[in-house]
């Protein structure tokens, strides 16, 4: 039963529900051509994690994006 977690940037720049199916259903075909998976028991989970909340290099993306301006 493979799982696949996939976190991505929220609020204003989160993938739309159109996006998202597109994401579950490519993953899913992927591990089922790549690694002959049953696709009625894979499981993608897609997270949308706060910018203020993921960090590069020691600053949220929320700081780095204002200090890139």
């Amino acid at each position: 039963m493979p799982y696949v977690n996939i976190k991505v940037t929220g609020g204003r720049e989160a993938p739309t529900e159109a996006q998202k199916e597109e994401i579950i259903k490519g993953v899913t075909e992927l591990l089922v051509r790549v690694l002959n998976k049953n696709p009625q028991t894979t499981m993608v989970i897609i997270d949308e994690v706060p910018l203020d909340n993921w960090g590069i290099g020691g600053e949220s993306i929320t700081k780095r994006r204002a200090n890139a301006k």
